[in-house]
């Protein structure tokens, strides 16, 4: 059942009753696929109306010493698992990761040329694919790079993502002589008959075994990834799974569900429909883990997120700072993201760019010598604000619209129309409208992305209504 009204901070309000709505009945109206809301607006409206010329021109104009973030990507792995939903494919040999990491970086010195001088770096994150395929001296080799040509700031969190099935000492000593702060390891889940099901074998005890040897050599703040909602999933298996995570004692864990889009990545064809837990099974599956977690200690993140008290991102999100971009949530709050490698993509103020997805393409654009942009969008008044909005309940399950407008200067019966149509979302108990301020109980957190999409424009009615092929299902 729908559990009494709590307001963003887990205090109790009196502005709410609970409807006599059950979770089937929300899923059955709300379980419809909706965009994830990395950012705003989503990768599916970006356009080829930004191009490389328009990006060089975006770099030219950023403030000398503005700060900055940067993401590089690896879009590699040594083998495909069934549920990934990334831009990868498999290395059979070390020569394409290595022409990669020469073209990498090509491409930083190329992007660096166009920015008035030395952007202050306070964040650095490596994905995937499966950066750690590269070896220690190209990843040292890129590392060195980027402190030649950016300002890396002495406290800045250097983070990457690593299978640990592909970590080897050569690696290990590669990111500690770079001075890598973070790693997030991929687990996904323990259960045998789930890993068979998706393509990964990995044991406890060989992530175990890379979470010390991250450990030993200084890289002291480690992230856990799981799944829920994969095939032959259950509520038993998946808290089997948290428990064993436990053990490693992270500092944070992000619980993702699987987004299941054969249409889009044709490999997770390969799993059945009737292996994967039906939405009422998997809204189970991640209320249970989200259970475990909070008693154990963590807190809860925004709407996937758990990190214990004292770790950065709980701060940041106690503080109503938390931010959201395409790592994810995160504590990275610079003004400008820059993305590296094929199909990142990168936020400046003006807009969003996105490379080109295909490694092949990505290559022969900078061999052309360009910037390998394949589109982008750019930002209106308007998109910044619902940008915000969007955020802030993504990051807060709450936001005062009055604010939001004033600070975006809009007039405050701009969003007239979305109020109106959170009125159903307000009888089935998804959001508590307090005046001008809006908070989603805590109890129904799962649904905070269809409180979203109410204030995103640019998602067409109908794909409201029906659901396009083109996101994930809400739950």
């Amino acid at each position: 059942m729908v559990p009494a009204c709590l307001d963003a901070m887990n205090a109790p309000c009196t502005a709410y009753s609970a409807p006599a709505t059950t979770p089937d009945d929300l899923l059955a109206r709300y379980g419809r696929p909706v965009p994830r809301y990395t950012s705003y607006p989503t990768a599916p409206h970006f356009g080829p109306q930004v191009d490389g010329g328009v990006y060089a021109q975006w770099l030219a104009d950023l403030p000398m010493g503005a700060r900055a973030s940067l993401y590089l990507h690896v879009p590699f792995c040594a083998e495909l698992c069934l549920y990934c939903g990334c831009t990868t494919t498999v290395a059979r040999r070390p020569a394409p990761v290595a022409a990669y990491a020469a073209r990498l970086r090509e491409e930083i010195t190329r992007v660096a040329d166009r920015i008035p001088g030395r952007l202050a770096v306070s964040h650095l994150h490596w994905g995937g694919g499966t950066p750690t395929l590269l070896s220690g001296d190209d990843f040292q080799a890129v590392m060195a790079l980027i402190r030649a040509r950016f300002d890396v700031q002495s406290d800045a969190e250097l983070a990457i993502e690593v299978d640990p099935r592909v970590l080897g000492p050569d690696m290990i000593a590669a990111l500690t002589a770079s001075g890598i702060t973070r790693a997030s390891l991929g687990v996904q889940d323990f259960d045998e008959a789930v890993q068979a099901a998706i393509g990964r074998h990995q044991s406890f005890e060989e992530t175990k075994a890379a979470a010390d040897a991250l450990r030993a050599a200084g890289v002291s703040s480690l992230n856990l990834d799981l799944i829920y909602g994969l095939p032959h999933q259950t509520v038993a298996s998946v808290l089997r799974t948290v428990r064993s995570a436990l053990a490693l004692e992270p500092d944070r864990i992000a619980v993702f569900g699987y987004a299941h889009v054969p249409w889009m990545k044709k490999h997770q064809a390969l799993i059945p429909d009737h292996t994967l837990p039906d939405a009422a099974a998997r809204l189970a599956q991640a209320q249970a883990i989200a259970d475990v977690l909070e008693r154990e200690g963590y807190v809860a993140i925004g709407l996937d997120h758990f990190a214990r008290p004292d770790d950065a991102m709980a701060q940041r999100a106690a503080e109503g700072q938390l931010k959201r971009n395409f790592q994810g949530y995160t504590t990275d709050d610079a003004p400008v993201l820059l993305g590296f490698g094929a199909s990142a993509i990168g936020m400046l103020p003006q807009g969003y760019v996105q490379n080109l997805p295909a490694t092949p393409a990505w290559h022969a654009a900078l061999e052309a010598g360009g910037l390998p942009v394949a589109r982008g969008i750019a930002l209106s008044a308007e998109d910044r604000l619902r940008r915000a909005v969007i955020e802030r309940l993504m990051c807060e399950a709450s936001v005062d619209l009055d604010a939001e407008l004033q600070a975006h200067g809009f007039a405050s019966g701009t969003f007239a129309p979305e109020l109106e149509r959170l009125q159903g979302l307000e009888q089935d108990g998804l959001v508590v409208r307090t005046g001008a301020r809006l908070a989603i109980p805590h109890g129904v957190r799962a649904f905070t992305r269809v409180v979203a999409a109410v204030f995103d424009a640019r998602l067409p009615a109908q794909e409201s209504a029906a659901g396009p092929k083109r996101h994930a299902a809400a739950v």
